[in-house]
């Protein structure tokens, strides 16, 4: 099954490279592009793309309220947002507006398609080590976003093995790795992950890690 991809960014060189380095999969279709944030809400709306590669900045509407909207519509479509370094102060606010993970500007063909086929299927793209630079520099906001009462109500209605599992999702573990190290069936934390995302009214692994932070369930280490 082809994964459609829209590429969202203000440069038509990276545009133009995305689009060569995917449009050689044989997997993945780019459907088209988009110049700005307004420009990738309007295309997301006509070409109903799978994937969505959006540049954070952008002129007329920016990458994290661009996300924003195109999740709101809930069509279906996922964000993989593309940084140039991994410590952009917007990541952790592109990821709260609904992004499922993000990659650098310089990965190679292979990551990028990697990247795309990931989230396509549902899955966060945030690398372990990406991981632990977000949680660092989330604590060190002085204005941290916490919980809602209604997302503290719901926290609490996770079992004591979903708040392991809820943990381990937001160190970047995948869930053949949580089920190794919890000693589990993999399918197992397949369905404790579903669980965790329903009881939260979550749409991703990736929202799933964003609680957690907020939670403070998980902390620099």
């Amino acid at each position: 099954m082809t994964i459609r991809v829209l590429i969202a960014d203000d440069q038509m060189m990276v545009r133009e490279g995305f689009s060569v380095l995917l449009g050689a999969m044989p997997d993945i279709e780019v459907v088209g592009e988009a110049v700005n944030g307004r420009d990738a809400v309007d295309r997301v709306r006509e070409l109903a793309p799978d994937v969505v590669l959006m540049d954070i900045r952008m002129p007329e509407l920016n990458g994290i309220e661009a996300t924003r909207e195109i999740v709101a519509a809930d069509g279906g479509a996922k964000v993989l947002v593309l940084t140039t370094f991994d410590l952009d102060e917007y990541v952790y606010q592109a990821l709260r507006a609904g992004a499922s993970g993000f990659l650098l500007k310089d990965a190679s063909a292979r990551q990028l398609a990697d990247g795309v086929r990931v989230v396509a299927a549902g899955e966060a793209l945030l690398a372990p080590s990406v991981t632990r630079r977000l949680i660092t520099e989330f604590s060190k906001l002085s204005e941290a976003p916490r919980l809602s009462a209604t997302a503290q109500a719901s926290y609490g209605d996770l079992t004591e093995r979903e708040t392991e599992v809820l943990v381990l999702i937001a160190q970047g573990l995948s869930n053949g790795e949580i089920a190794q190290r919890l000693v589990v069936a993999e399918s197992t934390i397949k369905t404790h992950v579903s669980r965790i995302l329903v009881k939260l009214g979550l749409r991703d692994r990736t929202q799933a890690a964003v609680f957690a932070y907020e939670a403070r369930l998980v902390t620099p280490g």
